[in-house]
């Protein structure tokens, strides 16, 4: 029962990481210098208040807060850092992998460090790799020790496990939805040799609805009078406008420039 109560646990700290990155980024994503508009975004491509990545993230914090038993080094600050530069590897090497697989399988950027120095294809970068550590020591000082007894009361309550149930049930429904739409956008990508990138056409998608007096749903941004189609259509032909103007970017590849 013991190894279902651990289980119980991480599903918990999934949820949990989940759900507060959502958080997280919604404001991050709202008052960052290059959202000049200042508009609300849905962050990642579920459509649920929750980021996946982050659920990751937390669960691999939780398992390597153990670790630093297991570094032999006498001095405890050294130890401690050592330990908050493995974590921000691991969460680097989390958002490396996701990042990669979403631009190169699905030709799709659900976030973009370009603009930053010493950035890697804009999916990962020096800054937010420090961050992640910053992170981990928050998590490592004021969140593990006390989370700890929480977590074994909430394993053993059977209410608990009604809501990661329920979490699990529609964020499952929501995956495969979800995934329909994104498996069109990929096409579309494809077809046209472009990399899209996801807040930039939620905000096209929002523009639109303004521009048409349409109503925008910010959690359902896709389910509007125009089609994903159109967007997809409209969005394009605004980027090879701005590739006129040699604005040019991973939007369009350079091929699709010379035509």
């Amino acid at each position: 029962m013991e190894i279902v109560y651990q289980f119980m646990i991480l599903a918990l700290l999934f949820a949990a990481g989940c759900v507060i990155g959502w958080g997280l980024e919604v404001f991050y994503r709202r008052f960052k210098p290059s959202n000049k508009e200042r508009v609300w975004i849905n962050p990642g491509f579920l459509t649920g208040p929750y980021l996946p990545l982050y659920g990751f993230g937390l669960t691999l914090l939780y398992l390597m807060a153990g670790l630093e038993r297991y570094i032999d080094i006498g001095d405890r600050f050294l130890r401690q850092g050592i330990l908050f530069l493995l974590m921000a590897a691991a969460m680097t090497l989390i958002e490396l992998i996701a990042g990669e697989i979403f631009i190169i399988r699905m030709h799709i950027k659900l976030w973009d460090y370009t603009d930053m120095r010493f950035n890697y294809k804009g999916v990962i970068c020096l800054r937010f790799s420090i961050y992640w550590a910053a992170l981990g020591a928050v998590y490592y000082f004021l969140i593990h020790p006390r989370i700890l007894r929480g977590l074994a009361w909430f394993s053993h309550n059977l209410l608990f496990s009604f809501v990661i149930g329920f979490f699990y049930g529609v964020f499952v429904i929501d995956l495969i939805t979800t995934f329909r739409l994104v498996d069109k956008i990929k096409r579309f990508a494809s077809e046209n040799e472009m990399v899209i990138r996801y807040d930039e056409l939620k905000k096209h998608v929002r523009r639109t609805a303004l521009e048409k007096k349409e109503k925008y749903r910010f959690l359902y941004a896709w389910r509007s009078e125009t089609s994903i189609a159109e967007h997809l259509k409209t969005y394009m032909e605004k980027q090879l406008e701005a590739a006129s103007l040699d604005r040019l970017n991973d939007f369009i590849s350079r091929k699709k420039k010379d035509r």
